[in-house]
């Protein structure tokens, strides 16, 4: 248990690594409610962080 938290630590430190460093604070808005809409089984909080990020996307 504590090896898996300590690796999912460490992938969410990376991907917030690089979203902040491609693309900025809307990058890491979108990578934060993609999380809390997984971790809190929240649809709306997931299709806004997918929106987000679909539109990042598009723009790049």
């Amino acid at each position: 248990m504590f090896v898996f938290q300590l690796l999912s630590a460490v992938l969410l430190l990376g991907l917030d690594q690089l979203f902040q460093s491609r693309y900025g604070a809307l990058g890491v808005l979108c990578l934060l409610l993609v999380g809390v809409g997984l971790r809190a089984h929240n649809t709306t909080c997931l299709s806004a962080g997918v929106v987000i990020f679909v539109l990042l996307m598009v723009q790049a």
